[in-house]
């Protein structure tokens, strides 16, 4: 007893069974957490170590340095980046995907113990490390501001209320305050003051500090009572710190407010964001590397009008550049595009069948295997992304070929006079192993997938199972459940109904075909000469196709940096920004822009109108481009915001290419070459660097000799400085909310450029006041602003993007050009970074990718027939579904990217069913009715030729929708639609005669070489 016979058997089992799984569906359905893409994140984390003061190349060595070499020991370490600034080293580390991030959190902490007497003793605090990657751009941006209060006053609520309580949001990284207002008393020194009144800047310093102390005084323990000690006169606010008695001098007191001026201010000045020109404090909010990013923006927006509450009525909170709005947007879309797929598909079945109840039998299978797949994936802990969803539409056109199969079968039974019960047994018996070959063999095609490892897997592991669980359930459906119904629903008469004129159209259709496969069955030569042809044409256009990773997605955002001059000044930046922002304010295209301003970044994020409010994205960015070009030394880099970004360095463009020298010497002046070269060309456009070896700095050269002489100490120099010019903390206000920090400098009119040190002195030994002149001379030279390092080595990352119609693969070939042109040398070695070191690992990926799932098919194939020959014929029709897939590509003006290398290998498995069709109806015909192999492949052909044009147009029709390229992130699945409507048009046309020829071809050499061409066992029992 077969599957279908016991089914048919058992009918209430079978419909209770199928109907249970569609509710366990329907309910896993609407559980199933939504996402952009799948999980592929890799572990990364960024620790951070701080240096008050040093330079960058200090931070490097002495910090930078022995951090990456105690890091290199840790296990699954994939990748290592810095960047030393001033006072700042920041370490990313990348891991294996299979790494646990909490462990190798706990690897990193551990060797942070480790090192820590190794790094230098004037470290205040130990380096710390976070769960984030600073590649990644932020989730949501969340502005406050009030027209009744100061943004001083709103500081107080974003630190103390909501920055907190993100930060316990589950999949939250980082909360970064920007343009913050800080409450913080600003004290501004007159070098000449205080040298008159005999005071160095030190001693000031350490005035303040003992003047506010909050050090613990006791406590009185009497009989009966025990009474705490407190100190009154803490310092508050500038009036107080301005009349505090900092010296006597010839009995005289001296206080604060005679040689600085004291105002209440804020802890940081240089630091400044807007919300569509007007000042607002502005909230980055980071999710952790594999946090869900609708989950966590969702757990914040049910949080916020909570805290809405406690704050005055007249703030007001704004989301801006919310991720989620585009992933929701693409998942409508895409729920749309299935329902139009799944219209298509049941519109080709009732043309073809004929029969409203034939219809209705063959379009259950979609249901219940989406329904039944949806279950699957929900047990599995997969997730509703672009990619598994890309996955559920493109099974729509192949879900019904296993039900199409049976009961275009059965049908043909019932036309030929057979009992429906009879037929349903007869018919279902039949095609059993002709469905399970189909299904088992298209799985096949994605067991390689299955085990592909690193990003490239993580991405796609997805869409092989979605589409292999819905294969495999449509299989089940069509074996168990279609034989079941078609006795229920179709007469004894039924079969092919009305429809007269799209019959006769067929039936002509049918003629000429039989028509023209008779005269390519005499002229097999001919035929098989196409068939090398094929060959040769689809070599050629792989070879010339314009290749990429990964189509850029348009979710309407964009990142925008402005690069000036390395040594220009906050106030000239951030006037820079405004003029920009004003630019870009009156773009039509433009819905909001956040700007942000501070010690080290020039950033705008830009959110675009919806999608059918403006232009597509390329031509919004050409036009941002050039309406941003008209401030003399200042470049505007535009980069589009992509959900799928690999890697945790942070650039101001998609891509990167990285150079390196062991020794680093000339590194950046190649680095420049290679730029200059770069921006010559026509692919490449906003090429950038993380190159800051042009700023300014002075050098303070100190008399050694002089100094000693003197009395002066190098030590007391360096610090005297430093409580001139590096905004030094030398107090903290102890208030019952929070502390605020007491920040002293010399005053803003004396620290503008070098000539300002002269006022400086210092205190010798002797207790004399000697000016810094006198001891040391400076001068201005052009100084480092970064130092920035790969694995330990030296590293210069140019960033770049593409221009319109321009592809990675151009880019790698005009990299290589320009450093031919510029005649780097071997020393300096250079490879893509990040998305573009993906594309470059992937192109070796590609084309073992179709080899191993062409190889795996046949072994399975092989399995299936018993068989070294029919594999070998069912496959040769392949090279026609790539040729017109890589025609389509062409023709849409789309790169090769990954997504369609998908497409193709998904081809592999859908052409190969038309041959397994005929070829295994062939076999049955001469093992049953011992029929030579011209009359089995030619009836083969007749009677296939209906179910072969029905499941190919279905599959065809599933995919046109997706090949439309409409709606929300359909710039991601449109590669993988072309390919496939592509593939189908060419493939059905060339192996409904291809393959016949081959049968008929390999029988002929079989008979001569005297091997059996008949399998062990058919399988059609």
């Amino acid at each position: 007893m077969n599957i279908p016979e016991f089914c048919m058997r058992r009918p209430i089992a079978t419909m209770l069974l199928w109907l249970s799984a569609s509710v366990a569906g329907i309910a896993s359905w609407k559980q199933l957490p939504i996402s952009a893409l799948p999980d592929y994140d890799t572990p990364t984390l960024q620790v951070t170590g701080r240096l008050t003061g040093a330079s960058p190349e200090t931070m490097s060595v002495s910090v930078a340095t022995p951090l990456e070499k105690e890091f290199s020991s840790i296990p699954g370490l994939t990748g290592t980046t810095s960047t030393s600034v001033q006072g700042e080293t920041k370490i990313t580390l990348e891991f294996e995907a299979s790494r646990n991030i909490d462990a190798a959190a706990g690897d990193v902490q551990a060797a942070l113990f480790r090192v820590s007497r190794s790094l230098p003793a004037e470290m205040t605090s130990p380096p710390s490390y976070k769960k984030l990657n600073p590649g990644d751009a932020p989730v949501l941006l969340i502005g406050l501001s009030s027209p009744t209060l100061q943004l001083s006053e709103l500081n107080g609520f974003s630190d103390n209320l909501i920055v907190p309580s993100l930060s316990a949001v589950p999949g939250v990284a980082q909360v970064t305050v920007t343009g913050q207002k800080r409450y913080a008393v600003r004290i501004g020194i007159d070098p000449q003051r205080l040298a008159a009144a005999d005071l160095t800047i030190d001693e000031v310093a350490a005035a303040l500090k003992g003047a506010n102390a909050n050090t613990p005084v006791g406590q009185l323990d009497g009989k009966r009572q025990m009474l705490m000690l407190q100190m009154a006169g803490g310092l508050r606010k500038a009036s107080d710190f301005g009349a505090q008695v900092i010296a006597t001098r010839n009995g005289h007191t001296l206080r604060l407010r005679d040689v600085a001026t004291v105002e209440d201010s804020i802890e940081n000045a240089q630091n400044s964001s807007n919300i569509d020109g007007a000042s607002a404090i502005l909230l980055t909010v980071q999710r952790q590397p594999g946090a869900n990013t609708v989950a966590t923006i969702d757990a914040i927006r049910a949080l916020l009008p909570r805290l809405q509450e406690k704050m005055p009525a007249s703030v007001r909170v704004r989301l801006l550049s919310d991720r989620s709005l585009s992933i929701r947007d693409a998942m409508h879309d895409v729920h749309i595009t299935i329902m139009l797929t799944i219209a298509l598909v049941i519109m080709v079945i009732l043309l073809f069948l004929r029969s409203v109840a034939a219809t209705v039998i063959a379009a259950i299978s979609l249901p219940l295997s989406l329904l039944g797949t949806f279950g699957l994936m929900s047990l599995l802990g997969l997730s509703l992304n672009n990619i598994s969803l890309m996955g559920i539409t493109i099974a729509v056109g192949l879900v019904v070929d296993d039900a199409i199969v049976v009961l275009e079968n059965i049908i043909r039974y019932i036309e030929q006079g057979l009992r429906p019960v009879e037929a349903a047994l007869r018919g279902a018996r039949e095609v059993s192993f002709t469905v399970v070959s189909i299904s088992v063999s298209l799985v096949a095609v994605f067991i390689p997938i299955f085990f592909m490892p690193g990003t490239i897997g993580l991405l796609f592991h997805e869409f092989a199972i979605v589409v292999s669980l819905a294969i495999l359930v449509s299989a089940c459906v069509a074996l168990t459940l279609i034989p079941l119904l078609a006795p229920l629903l179709i007469g004894k008469h039924s079969g092919h109904g009305g429809g007269k004129r799209f019959e006769a159209a067929f039936a002509w259709v049918q003629r000429c075909y039989l028509a023209r496969l008779d005269w390519a069955l005499r002229h097999r030569g001919v035929v098989l000469s196409v068939a090398l042809a094929t060959f040769g044409l689809t070599a050629a256009l792989y070879i010339a196709a314009p290749k990429g990773f990964f189509p850029q997605e348009d979710i309407g955002q964009i990142q925008a940096t402005v690069e000036g001059p390395q040594d220009m000044s906050f106030l000239g930046r951030l006037d820079a920004v405004t003029r920009i922002e004003a630019s870009l304010l009156d773009d039509p295209a433009i819905e909001s822009i956040a700007t942000k301003v501070d010690h080290d970044t020039n950033g705008l994020t830009i959110t675009l109108k919806p999608r059918g409010e403006r232009p597509p994205m390329s031509e919004v960015l050409t036009r941002l481009r050039k309406d941003t070009a008209f401030l003399p030394g200042i470049q505007v880099l535009f980069s589009p915001v992509q959900n799928l970004k690999i890697g945790g360095r942070s650039s101001k463009s998609t891509y990167q290419y990285t150079l390196q020298a062991v020794g680093g010497g000339d590194l950046d002046e190649w680095a420049s070459r290679l730029m200059a070269a770069m921006r010559e060309s026509e692919v490449f456009v906003g090429v950038n660097s993380d190159s800051q070896k042009n700023g300014l700095q002075v050098l303070i050269d100190v008399d050694r000799d002089k100094a000693a002489q003197l009395g002066v100490e190098l030590a007391g120099i360096r610090s005297s400085l430093y409580a001139a010019f590096g905004r030094r903390q030398v107090s903290t206000i102890y208030a019952p909310e929070d502390s605020y920090k007491v920040i002293m400098e010399v005053a803003e009119a004396r620290r503008s450029d070098e000539s300002d040190l002269a006022a400086i002195h210092v205190r010798a030994n002797s207790g004399t006041l000697v000016p810094l002149s006198a001891l040391a001379r400076v001068r201005r030279q052009p100084g480092t602003m970064a130092v920035n390092h790969q694995g330990q080595l030296a590293a210069v990352t140019i960033s770049f993007d593409l221009r319109p119609g321009k592809s990675l693969s151009d880019a790698g070939t005009a990299i290589e050009a320009a450093r031919a042109a510029v005649k780097m040398p071997q020393s300096v070695f250079g490879a893509f970074a990040g998305l573009a070191a993906v594309f470059d690992k992937a192109q070796s990926t590609q084309l073992w990718l179709i080899l191993v799932a062409v190889a795996t098919i046949y072994v399975v194939l092989g399995m299936l027939y018993e068989s070294w020959i029919h594999p070998v014929t069912i496959l040769l029709g392949v090279p026609s579904a790539a040729l017109g897939a890589l025609l389509a590509l062409r023709l849409c003006g789309l790169e090769l990217t990954f997504i369609a290398m998908i497409g193709i290998l998904l081809l592999v498995g859908v052409v190969k069913k038309n041959a397994i069709m005929m070829i295994d109806f062939a076999l049955d015909a001469q093992r049953r009715h011992g029929a030579t192999p011209e009359q089995a492949i030619r009836s083969a052909c007749e009677l296939r030729f209906r179910p072969i044009m029905m499941t190919t147009l279905c599959a065809l029709l599933g995919a046109l929708p997706i090949a439309l390229g409409i709606g929300a992130g359909a710039e991601l699945r449109q590669p993988l639609g072309v390919t496939v409507v592509g593939g189908l048009l060419v493939s059905q046309v060339i192996t409904l005669f291809i393959t016949p020829v081959l049968y008929l071809w390999f029988e002929a050499v079989n008979r001569r070489t005297s091997v059996t061409l008949l399998p062990a066992g058919s399988g059609t029992a």
